[in-house]
């Protein structure tokens, strides 16, 4: 596993602030109706990706996941000002504004979307990890979902092959909690998400997904075993989620007094508290990361306003591959 220093604290810290900033400027430009549609937003769920960043090797791996999907993408190497832009729905988005806010995609840093379907992207992480395998590359897939997908059929058909075929995939449940507003003890017979990998003879684990150094500890085990050959894992990363399922989300099935809770666990305060008791840096230049955090988010705003929208053509041009296609109205 790749050591933890005083530099994996400090641009953690700066990373999953950035992240946490870029997803409160979305939804503050969303009640301005200049993001549309719905906007699942990742606040309170950082570590996870800090964690799992860590453990990867991001020349080769991959990731796929659900539609809270904004920041991983930033966090494998794709330009925040393009994923803003998409959000936008504007040309200069990573899918030229038609994708959205649910399915930002990037084959070249090896993030396969950003996936509506609740649990689509369970067997598309196992079909990318088929493929590495068939390739003899030395890659493994990460394949996140949320808990409410852990209940879809498509988990445990994929579960039964992974498993058979012993593929380089490490499956991931973020347990947030609620599923949209169902809690997870409401939607089965028991709570221990982990355990639907025993049933599979998959090793399986809970995991403290509030603290990075333990999502890249557990994922690091997990990734190493389905490298060298010895098949998926499934971890249950336990984590917290501090806005609701979406924007429209009015969250009557939760308490104030719950969620403020939960944010004395907040990932980013924790990281910040590790730098400063360690001392590997003081409040002067935690606040030159602030600030630079702040004007990388405004960067990013600018960008996609002063962006122009797609030519509306090139919404025929991403479905029909048959340039005279009868049905396209040339003369828009």
């Amino acid at each position: 596993m790749k050591r933890i220093t005083k530099n994996t604290y400090l641009d953690w810290y700066e990373n999953m602030l950035f992240w946490r900033k870029f997803e409160d400027k979305l939804a503050q430009v969303y009640i301005n109706q200049k993001v549309r549609g719905f906007l699942h937003l990742y606040n309170g769920q950082e570590a996870v990706l800090a964690g799992a960043l860590h453990a990867m090797d991001l020349k080769k791996d991959r990731m796929i996941t659900a539609y809270r999907n904004h920041v991983q993408p930033i966090g494998m190497g794709v330009d925040p000002k393009k994923v803003m832009a998409e959000m936008y729905g504007k040309a200069t988005g990573t899918s030229k504004g038609l994708g959205g806010s649910m399915h930002i995609f990037s084959k070249e840093h090896r993030f396969y979307g950003g996936h509506g379907i609740v649990g689509g992207q369970i067997p598309l992480g196992a079909g990318l990890a088929f493929a590495d395998r068939y390739f003899k590359r030395d890659s493994v897939t990460l394949t996140f979902m949320g808990d409410g997908a852990t209940r879809q059929g498509s988990l445990h058909e994929t579960f039964n092959l992974a498993t058979l075929w012993k593929l380089p995939v490490v499956f991931c449940v973020e347990n947030n909690g609620y599923a949209m507003g169902t809690s997870v003890e409401r939607t089965a017979s028991h709570s221990e998400i982990w355990k639907l990998g025993l049933g599979y003879d998959m090793p399986s684990r809970p995991v403290n997904g509030m603290k990075p150094e333990e999502v890249a500890k557990e994922l690091n085990i997990a990734m190493e075993r389905a490298r060298k050959g010895d098949g998926p894992s499934f971890l249950e990363i336990r984590t917290y989620r501090y806005r609701g399922h979406s924007m429209s989300d009015a969250q009557h099935y939760r308490t104030k007094d719950e969620v403020q809770e939960k944010q004395k666990q907040d990932p980013i305060f924790y990281v910040k508290d590790v730098i400063l008791k360690k001392k590997y840096a003081t409040l002067e230049e935690i606040k030159v990361i602030d600030t630079r955090v702040k004007k990388l988010v405004s960067e990013c705003e600018k960008f996609a306003e002063e962006s122009p929208y797609p030519d509306i053509n090139v919404m025929y041009d991403s479905v029909y591959q048959q340039e005279d296609y009868p049905f396209i109205p040339h003369k828009l």
